[in-house]
């Protein structure tokens, strides 16, 4: 952990205020193998949820898939003056790390950070995804600040941090650090990002974790692992059986937060948050994780999975969002993508 001092911008929490939620409908079928058709129906329960309280974008390929979107959602019950259409191809469906960051400043006017987004350094479809970030910035008419640090631009994808919109933000550092797998930004320290993170989100504190949990193929996404839920409390995955890959994993992680003083000089609370029995598929272990949920306007939504551990999920979680539903959309078919309603979803502030 490592302060600096803050820039003129702020990263907004997940729970403030949002615009909108952006998506993008599911096109890659290779994502959900065998699986493909009934994400459909999980996109549009998704959507049926959030637009109870705020604006949807939604990012589809042409005029024909909007035609079908539209007609589908209309069966689901979805108001359509609610689904806002943006027409772009893309490669994925995953706008949490191809849609960029928002941030705001002193006088709350909207900018957004243009970060690279590169396939989680090791897919070569990204290309289209790439577009993305320019294209919201023009069509939301939204400014876009180049997310240049040491003369390279940098890359970053949403799961890959957490931040409580008060100057402290979570990350892990097999994600970001590890000078072999999946390296974002060759030759990057802890200083260049805690640098960075200053600069463009107004972070002055840095919380470094260590792994995220296994079948993450994002090697190591924060939004797997632990989330801020108030300013001041995480809720952080944990593995009560000790034969489990994830329970050591998650041990340590649970170790460097529970003597954690933030910067405001209060003490950070860590709440546990189990994980589902393993979920496998074709032999592959699935990330699987109840941290993967979405803050909107409205509602909470957590990803379940047919497991007697979602209602105690649900229920930690509700206890810090008494002002919204918090309900659970099931994932069993949707982590198959490898993964869920936080990677699919991003918020626009206002």
């Amino acid at each position: 952990m490592r302060m600096t001092s803050p820039s003129k911008y702020r990263l907004p929490a997940e729970w403030e205020k949002h615009e909108a939620t952006i998506l993008s409908w599911p096109t890659n079928t290779s994502d959900w193998p065998g699986k493909y058709i009934p994400i459909h129906w999980v996109y549009g329960e998704i959507i049926k949820k959030l637009t109870r309280g705020e604006q949807v974008i939604l990012v589809v390929q042409n005029k024909k898939q909007q035609e079908f979107c539209e007609k589908l959602l209309v069966k689901v019950g979805v108001d359509a003056d609610k689904v806002t259409f943006y027409i772009l191809p893309t490669d994925r469906s995953w706008m949490r790390d191809s849609a960029p960051p928002f941030v705001l400043d002193k006088n709350k006017k909207r900018s957004l950070v243009h970060v690279r987004f590169n396939g989680w350094a090791k897919y070569d479809n990204w290309k289209l995804d790439a577009k993305l970030q320019p294209f919201l910035s023009k069509k939301l008419g939204t400014p876009a600040i180049e997310g240049i640090h040491n003369n390279r631009h940098v890359v970053l994808e949403g799961g890959a941090i957490d931040s409580n919109g008060e100057g402290t933000m979570l990350t892990t550092e097999e994600c970001l650090l590890d000078p072999v797998t999946q390296v974002r930004n060759p030759g990057f320290t802890k200083k260049d990002y805690e640098d960075f993170f200053a600069a463009y989100f107004g972070i002055s504190q840095t919380i470094w974790l260590n792994k995220g949990i296994l079948g993450d193929d994002t090697h190591g996404h924060v939004d797997d692992l632990c989330r801020f839920v108030n300013s001041d409390t995480v809720v952080l995955c944990r593995e009560e059986n000790t034969k489990d890959g994830n329970h050591a994993i998650l041990e340590e992680n649970f170790r460097r937060l529970k003597n954690i003083t933030l910067h405001n000089g209060k003490k950070l609370k860590v709440v546990s948050l189990p994980l589902p029995e393993p979920v496998i598929f074709d032999g592959m272990r699935l990330p699987a994780s109840y941290a993967n949920f979405y803050i909107s306007n409205s509602v909470v939504l957590v990803p379940t999975f047919n497991d007697k551990k979602d209602s105690e999920a649900i229920g930690i979680i509700r206890e810090f969002f008494p002002d919204r539903e918090v309900c659970g959309i099931h994932a069993v078919d949707l982590v198959w993508g490898l993964g869920t309603l936080h990677c699919l979803t991003h918020e626009q502030a206002i």
